[in-house]
């Protein structure tokens, strides 16, 4: 076989594999990420995701001066040549050769399909031969008019937007078998720099190109000069909302929405969330304007809030000061010591061990495996029941309570309410909320709290009908009210006092170690809400507490939801604590001739 026929072979092999393993429609098919625009519960639109693409366009459709207006600019001999224009590549290399580098190319439109549909972008010999040899092939296997529409319906128009149908939606608001001449030489000039010779952005630079995409219709005739002249002028305009790619609840609901792509192929998918437009924009003044005029002073870089309906439907969302600078969510991703919110799960140990919130504690020191707890301002020794320990975020006797109801009961009440966190059982510093969890973690336990459901999962998509909800069961009614009267105590008479909201209220406050986490969760009508206050680099704040300016954010937050009518006034019953029976009475009354130590704490001390 002599060297032709190697190389007949060859190519024969090369349309053979591309035959077998390149799909012919590829360029047909729609984007994978196809545009979403997120909705909020009231229907505005607040983000889009993805890339946009209409459905493919078909040439005998088009105004003839609409593909013609492409081919002047990129490809004139396009109905000619086999998909490799030799006289266009001598031309080119003739050029580049006395320029001394490369100024010019001589890719085809069918080139350039097969660049776009089957190949990457790297400039190299090898991938140069096997656009060429696709080239051809698609020649072979396809119409003029078929590669044509093929190119058409794939090329890049900037802003996120690929082929003709999308760009003159996007751009002029149009099908593409409406557009004027002036539009169509807009588009076909912005091949070959969408981002530079974008329309809106650049009109000047974009009004230039068209004309020269004029000029080379009026040369291989396409059009005559005055059509070229009438057609000056056209001006683009983004028809389509301008919004934001990305948004902390944005990305965090982008895995909950997947299966909106199921049943979509072309054009935007708008799916509906939880998010509450009116709740998310309170939240980010709340937010912004506590760091602005405190922060500074306090070193308090950064804040998080989630704010959700008790059944876990997340209507407001900010994971930072700023998502244009860091979109790092502090709500979600970020792992930080709650602090004395997490007593919540040591009282629930305690209140299924048979304690109850007017049950009274001895408050003196107490040590565990060689540490020893200090109260946040000091001092122990008083005996105070568990209802104003509760309040006053007692450290001793919450390590204490740790040591009686024992870390295992502390843990299964944490992971009752949902905490899914790591937890050692054995470290008796997560009495004192040691370990680490997020905010949106820790607010959802709470929720369990108000919505007597336990655990609750937090959720961005609206429930479809007839959609069950998490499998959960019931918080025991007593256990419940009781933590109610433990909660409440803590805004009105405890150290978050500063949470008030002019209505019943309850909430916890956590701060740790050297103030570098400073946190309050809480609820009030049908809303649960948590705050974090800290910095991205650990660095303690300047004397910030749970009680303090994440509270402060809370109500701020909360008043003015309230004042929109957008929280419910007091719209369930709070659990009461029942009155303790006459046996009760009995054994409270014996439990104070044994110095004030309930059945259940009298284990510490061997009685």
């Amino acid at each position: 076989m002599g060297f032709f026929g190697l190389v007949f072979a060859a190519l024969l092999a090369a349309f053979v594999w591309i035959g077998v393993s390149l799909p012919l429609s590829r360029s047909l098919e729609p984007l994978d990420s196809p545009a979403v625009v997120l909705l909020d519960a009231q229907g505005k639109p607040f983000a889009r995701r993805g890339a946009y693409k209409e459905a493919p366009v078909v040439v005998a459709d088009l105004p003839a001066y609409v593909p013609n207006a492409f081919i002047a600019v990129e490809d004139r001999r396009f109905r000619r040549h086999f998909g490799l224009d030799l006289w266009g590549m001598g031309r080119a290399a003739a050029v580049n050769i006395k320029a001394g580098k490369a100024r010019e190319g001589a890719s085809t439109i069918t080139q350039q399909l097969a660049k776009n549909a089957f190949l990457s972008n790297e400039r190299t010999l090898r991938r140069k031969a096997q656009e060429a040899v696709i080239a051809v092939w698609l020649e072979l296997r396809l119409s003029k008019d078929e590669i044509l529409a093929r190119y058409l319906s794939s090329i890049y128009f900037g802003d996120g937007v690929y082929g003709l149908g999308a760009a003159s939606r996007h751009y002029f608001g149009r099908p593409p078998e409406k557009l004027t001449l002036g539009q169509a030489a807009i588009l076909a000039g912005m091949v070959n720099a969408p981002s530079r010779l974008d329309p809106v952005d650049n009109p000047k630079a974009t009004q230039a190109r068209a004309n020269q995409v004029l000029a080379d219709m009026v040369e291989v005739k396409f059009i005559t000069p005055e059509q070229a002249q009438n057609a000056r002028g056209a001006r683009a305009r983004a028809t389509r909302a301008s919004l934001p790619v990305g948004g902390y609840f944005a990305d965090w609901v982008s895995p909950q929405i997947a299966d909106a792509f199921e049943t979509a192929r072309y054009g935007e998918v708008r799916v509906p969330t939880t998010l509450d437009g009116r709740l998310q924009r309170r939240a980010e003044q709340a937010v912004n304007s506590a760091l602005a005029k405190s922060g500074a002073r306090l070193k308090a870089g950064q804040a998080a809030l989630v704010a959700m309906r008790p059944d876990g439907k997340v209507v407001a969302m900010v994971g930072g000061r700023s998502y244009a600078k860091s979109q790092f969510n502090r709500a979600v991703q970020a792992k930080r010591q709650p602090g004395s919110a997490f007593k919540l799960f040591v009282y629930l140990a305690a209140l299924r061990d048979g304690a109850r919130p007017d049950m009274r504690v001895v408050g003196d020191p107490v040590t565990i495996n060689g540490w020893t707890p200090k109260n946040y301002e000091g001092g122990a020794g008083t005996d105070l029941t568990l209802r104003d320990a509760f309040a006053q975020s007692n450290n001793v006797i919450a390590a204490r309570i740790w040591q009686t109801a024992g870390g295992e009961a502390v843990v299964q009440a944490a992971r009752d309410l949902g905490i899914v966190s790591p937890l050692k059982a054995t470290d008796a510093s997560l009495s004192l909320g040691a370990a680490e969890t997020t905010l949106l973690e820790l607010t959802s336990a709470y929720a369990a709290v108000a919505s007597g459901h336990m655990p609750v999962a937090p959720y961005g998509r609206p429930r479809k009908d007839g959609e069950a909800a998490a499998p959960s069961r019931q918080l025991d009614t007593a256990q419940r009210a009781a933590l109610y009267e433990l909660l409440g105590a803590v805004v009105e008479e405890g150290t978050g006092r500063a949470a008030r909201t002019g209505q019943l209220t309850y909430g916890k406050t956590g701060t740790t170690q050297e103030h570098r986490d400073a946190v309050f969760v809480g609820f009030t009508g049908d809303l649960v809400v948590g705050v974090w206050v800290g910095n991205d680099d650990h660095s303690p704040m300047n004397g910030v507490t749970g009680g303090g300016l994440p509270a402060q954010i809370w109500r701020d937050f909360v008043g003015q939801g309230l004042k929109a009518g957008l929280i419910a006034r007091d719209r369930a019953p709070v659990p009461r604590v029942q009155p303790p029976s006459e046996e009760e009475g009995l054994e409270r009354e014996l439990e104070q001739d044994l110095g004030g130590i309930p059945r259940w704490l009298r284990r510490i001390f061997g009685g």
